[in-house]
């Protein structure tokens, strides 16, 4: 009763001009980041910070807030309809979303992302409102041991993301994986696979790696077709909103992946760009239209959209609860409160309560805005492609360029998608999925960092992998997933092989 009175003041300063103008102010901007490449969330945050300064707490937390949330959906704008992610969970959206887009179903996948989010991000600050505590507990059971499990699990689960050969899914991922471990050893301080190259000490920024691998490609293939051929990308005149039958096949991933993103956004370092992955993952192996899935499954922009919205939700439940940042981008939100003077953490809620509910409201009227905001927009943002796709993929290409100049502001993050965009075409054009190797560059880090925790603390042994309870359920869950498959493969085989014979 105590939540729902502090919730109910909350909302009586959300509501007020002010607080309500920075909100829709929040999610307009972040859903401008979002659409932009190469911005992304930490940096516009990283750039209002000084503009926040002369603004009252509360308004300077709402506004960055929104900005947050906000760019998780303005992300699935350019990574459907011109194959560009905006940030980092945006881009599995890019792959089932814009196949829907060339089929001339950009409506029916703009819309999904839409109102996944809404209901992923609404039920994740519902999530946060009333379950904090409990949920922060469970979350503190997650040692290094078991992030090391869960992310070699995803890892592992990487190779199923894309149809077709399972040798070419692992090429992707080595090159993945060999593209992380570029820069500087994080412990030691060592340069790993630089070749002398100063400039790649601070490694390659992911943003750079997934707009090369899929917007550059898929320019140059469209502008070598040259102007007389057909486009391949249809008109959206014809083209309706959401059908029933998109409606049912839609909401089993909106609800999974709102848990799953939920669920992934409360541990700490994780993120809701791996949670959107793993939503594309479960997706495509629960789902009866397997074949679909590259082709255009808007299972595979529904779920992801829904977990990467739920996970903002989830990373503010350890940001709000104990001041401890979950992301990169939170971590830059904790900084914010410092700056003012706060301190996020349990007493946050008995010193300043007006201050923190009036937030948490402001998220539920940032997340009704956004939604009012952008679903009416869906028929606008697709006329995009009715433009000439000469002028359409040199808009893209100039539209990668500046956002890769600006993650640095150097001539280098231009060569580095000039490579990768090269490699990328070679890869497509030799049926080497690119989405492995994406998640693998976001899986390095995380999997190095935690396995060398997991040996620092057990004094080099791998026995915590099978005496932690909660590392041996994972372990038994991921023996359980490679080999169940196979038995009933052959369980299914065997079966028929015996009805044949009976029947002969």
């Amino acid at each position: 009763m105590d939540t729902l009175i502090d919730l109910g003041g909350g909302f009586a300063s959300a509501v007020e001009p002010a607080s309500l103008a920075f909100a829709l102010l929040g999610v307009l901007l972040g859903t401008v980041v979002g659409v932009l490449p190469g911005i992304g969330p930490i940096s516009a945050i990283a750039i209002l910070i000084p503009v926040s300064f002369g603004m009252e707490p509360v308004h300077g937390l709402i506004l960055l807030c929104g900005i947050y949330y906000g760019s998780m959906y303005g992300g699935s704008i350019t990574a459907t309809l011109i194959k560009t992610p905006g940030e980092v969970a945006s881009a599995v959206t890019a792959i089932e979303g814009y196949e829907m887009a060339r089929r001339g179903r950009g409506k029916a996948a703009l819309a999904t992302a839409a109102i996944g989010s809404f209901l992923a991000g609404t039920l994740a600050i519902i999530g946060l409102t009333f379950l904090s505590p409990v949920l922060v507990k469970l979350a503190n059971v997650f040692g290094a041991t078991e992030y090391f499990l869960l992310m070699a699990t995803a890892l592992l689960l990487a190779s199923t993301m894309s149809a077709g050969s399972r040798a070419k899914a692992l090429i992707s991922i080595f090159i993945g994986l060999a593209v992380g471990l570029i820069g500087l050893d994080f412990q030691t301080g060592l340069p790993r696979q630089t070749f002398g190259i100063d400039l790649l000490s601070d490694g390659i920024d992911f943003t750079i790696f997934a707009m090369a691998l899929f917007a550059i490609p898929e320019a140059i293939r469209n502008l070598a077709l040259g102007r007389g051929a057909k486009d391949e990308i249809q008109g959206f005149g014809e083209d309706k909103w959401m059908t029933k039958q998109d409606w049912q096949r839609s909401a089993g991933p909106w609800a999974r992946g709102s848990v799953l993103g939920f669920i992934i956004g409360i541990l700490p370092g994780v993120g809701p760009s791996l949670a959107s992955f793993m939503s594309y993952i479960m997706e495509k192996r629960l789902s009866k239209r397997k074949d679909e899935f590259g082709h255009g499954a808007i299972e595979g922009v529904a779920g992801p959209e829904a977990a990467n919205n739920a996970g903002v939700g989830g990373a503010m439940i350890p940001l709000f609860s104990l001041g401890i940042p979950g992301s990169a981008t939170t971590a830059l939100l904790l900084f914010v409160f410092t700056m003012y003077g706060l301190q996020p953490g349990p007493l946050i809620f008995r010193d300043d309560t007006g201050l923190i509910w009036t937030i948490i409201a402001s998220m539920y009227i940032g997340n009704i805005a956004l939604i009012i905001l952008n679903l009416p927009l869906v028929g606008v943002f697709v006329k995009l492609l009715k433009m000439p796709k000469e002028i359409l993929f040199s808009a893209i290409l100039v539209l990668v360029v500046i956002g890769a100049y600006a993650i640095e502001f150097s001539l280098f993050g231009l060569m580095m998608l000039g490579i990768f965009g090269v490699i990328g075409y070679l890869m497509e054009k030799g049926g080497i999925p690119l989405a492995p190797a994406i998640l693998a560059l976001v899986l390095v880090p995380l999997l190095e960092d935690n396995f060398r925790r997991m040996l620092q603390i057990s004094g080099g042994s791998f026995a915590p992998l099978v005496t932690r309870p909660v590392s041996l359920s994972i372990i038994i869950l991921m023996v359980a997933g490679i080999i169940g498959p196979i038995i009933v493969r052959w369980w299914v085989s065997r079966r028929k092989l015996l009805a044949d014979v009976t029947v002969s």
